[in-house]
């Protein structure tokens, strides 16, 4: 009797210890899945869309759609960040709580981009993003609170994925949750569209702008482009949304930016010295930001006649006489992408600004496609037409203009993204 008591006795104990147990348990995953709730889901909406092809340095085509704000607004808040290892820390540190070790890599893009109207009166922005065979994740995000939805395209390998094999496991698709702060172009659903482009300045061509006015606060590149596809309504507001910010560009490379609205205006914006060349512009603290519309008479002759102020993009500063040298001439060898940039011109001059269709302006992308033009090696990893009337995107992945199952389409209206039949 007295050992019945006893094993009683210590089986309500262990029912108590078990119950003690599974009810922490169940804490912790109460507390883990509220905590994590954001990006468990957003993990589990990453896919894979398009297999990788190695002989034609065709990287993988990933999708993923965010939940939630992913602590942008607390970026802003809490000063942005001035080096890539702030931002990395930031990242690290919210986002992925710590799980993994982030990168920013350097980075030797061409690109391409231009402004257009159909003949049915869309406004587009169309962009060429040059580069090595790569992962790119065609990122949606719905951040809520004020902000807008947005399409991004991001290279994965500037987040620290490894180009040369696929996203794969649970750790490489917690490091991509780091994407959208790594937007290269993008469109957001009031019809703003922006790209991000090298601008190879200074005499050794790694200069990177590093902005240090003590009255502002700082961001870097990608995130910037961030910024302007979350909050900006319009090229205006995207122009005065940063001129409040201290430029970082990333990867220890200098960038310049093209942003266009559905209103048909657009913008590139340069950082260069207020005098100099690109001989001397070798301090990045000593640039300002210089803001060319598509509306100044300095692009009068190129857009001739027309009456569509279309605008274009490559790689070489549009700042006037950055690029004179001692004799007072342009020294050409140093403008880096101005015979895409001459090209693209010609072909729009040729129709007033005015394209068929999307699938015209994709044309022009061909053109200037990396293997097209055949311009240092490399690829031509995704080709994008933003509409920026209709808040539509077609996209296709690495220069297979005639393969119908390489285009991709994105719709704000159904908020799907489908692949082309």
């Amino acid at each position: 009797m007295e050992e019945t008591k006893k094993s009683r006795r210590w089986l309500k104990i262990l029912c108590i210890i078990m119950a003690v147990f599974f009810a922490v348990v169940a804490v912790l995953a109460v507390t883990f899945v509220c905590v994590w709730n954001d990006e468990i889901s957003t993990v589990n909406s990453f896919k894979h869309l398009r297999g990788r092809n190695n002989d034609n340095k065709e990287g993988s085509v990933y999708s993923m759609t965010v939940k939630g704000g992913f602590y942008f607004d607390e970026f802003l808040e809490n000063g942005g960040a001035s080096t890539d290892k702030e931002l990395i820390n930031f990242i690290t540190g919210n986002i992925t709580k710590g799980l993994i070790d982030m990168t920013i890599e350097e980075t030797d893009i061409g690109c391409s981009s231009f402004t257009a109207v159909t003949e049915s009166g869309d406004k587009l922005f169309a962009r060429n993003y040059d580069f090595d065979m790569t992962n790119v994740c065609l990122t949606l995000c719905d951040p809520g609170n004020g902000r807008h939805k947005s399409f991004s395209t991001v290279d994965l390998a500037y987040v620290g994925m490894d180009e040369d094999k696929d996203v794969g496991g649970l750790m490489d698709k917690i490091t991509c949750l780091a994407s959208p702060y790594a937007p290269l172009d993008g469109i957001n659903d009031a019809g703003v569209s922006c790209g991000i482009y090298m601008s190879y300045q200074g005499l050794e061509e790694t200069v990177a702008t590093n902005q240090n006015d003590a009255n502002k606060k700082n961001i870097t590149s990608t995130t910037m482009l961030r910024m302007v596809l979350d909050y900006a309504d319009n090229v205006d507001e995207a122009v005065e949304l940063i001129k409040q910010y201290n430029l970082h560009d990333s990867a220890n490379t200098s960038f310049h930016y093209m942003v266009a609205d559905a209103t048909g205006k657009s913008a590139v914006l340069e950082w260069a010295p207020a005098n100099g060349n690109y001989a001397t512009d070798n301090d990045g603290s000593a640039r300002e930001l210089k803001v060319f519309y598509n509306t100044d008479p300095m692009f009068a002759e190129i857009q001739g006649d027309s009456q569509v102020k279309f605008q274009s993009v490559t790689n070489f500063l549009l700042t006037p006489g950055y690029y004179l040298g001692t004799d007072n001439n342009l020294v050409e060898e140093e403008m880096y992408g101005l015979d895409r940039y001459d090209f693209i011109n010609g072909k729009l001059a040729e129709t007033k600004g005015v394209v068929k269709d999307e699938q015209a302006a994709m044309d022009i992308l061909a053109g200037v496609g990396r293997r097209t033009w055949g311009e240092g090696g490399g690829c031509t990893v995704h080709s994008a037409i933003y509409n920026l009337t209709k808040k539509t995107v077609l996209w296709v992945a690495n220069e297979n203009y005639g393969d119908r199952t390489a285009y991709y389409q994105y719709s704000f209206e159904t908020g799907k993204l489908t692949q082309m039949s």
